[in-house]
């Protein structure tokens, strides 16, 4: 129903004019893996951005691009803004996967134990190190976020427990003074509670990108 809920956006003028373009990720995190075999930033950043720009009637600047993303797509989204924050002017994110500790990795039928997917890309055993580089929480407390305007959202029972990892995102950011929106909303992680938040993601990016 997404499609749906941006054209009544539209047309209650909620939503400026603006391309959304969702490529499919699988299961990268939108990063290079640890083991070299899928380079996701790579591809995004250097094949698929200039790809859109070069194709569409689009301006090409920091201040006109915004990224979102929801669960894997949130980490994703806020790993890229903090760590290139010359190329995007906004984030938006909805129960971004993102974890204070790293994670212990089992393949237990548990919601904890669906986080194997982690070694997919980080290595199994998860490299630290690694890990630590690419974690949105360790990329906030160091990078530049002047200007960027900042999203995020969580469900208060999100069943991977991102509500602590969203939790500690903000309590970082208010530390450093970062100006942001947070909420964690009643919800678990299910498409139920991405679909009542959505909309204010749309119109969050639309407002950071000057649109009225």
């Amino acid at each position: 129903g997404g499609w749906s809920m941006i054209q009544d956006l539209w047309e209650r003028h909620e939503l400026g004019e603006f391309i959304i373009v969702t490529p499919a990720g699988g299961t990268s995190f939108y990063l290079n893996s640890r083991d070299g075999q899928y380079r996701y930033e790579d591809f995004l950043l250097q094949e698929f951005l200039p790809l859109i720009e070069g194709r569409y009637r689009i301006r090409a600047a920091r201040g006109s691009r915004g990224i979102a993303g929801i669960s894997m797509g949130g980490y994703g989204a806020l790993r890229l803004a903090f760590r290139r924050p010359d190329l995007f002017g906004s984030v938006a994110t909805h129960s971004a996967a993102i974890v204070a500790e790293l994670p212990a990795v089992d393949t237990g039928s548990s919601a904890r134990g669906r986080l194997r997917l982690f070694a997919n890309v980080f290595g199994s055993p998860v490299d630290r190190a690694f890990w630590d580089r690419n974690n949105p929480l360790a990329l906030a407390r160091t990078a530049s976020l002047a200007g960027l305007k900042i999203y995020f959202d969580c469900g208060s029972q999100d069943d991977y427990g991102f509500d602590s990892g969203a939790q500690a995102l903000h309590n970082l950011l208010v530390s450093r003074r970062v100006t942001h929106e947070f909420h964690l909303y009643p919800g678990g992680h299910n498409w139920l509670y991405f679909a009542e938040h959505l909309p204010a993601s749309l119109v969050f990016e639309s407002r950071a990108l000057g649109l009225s």
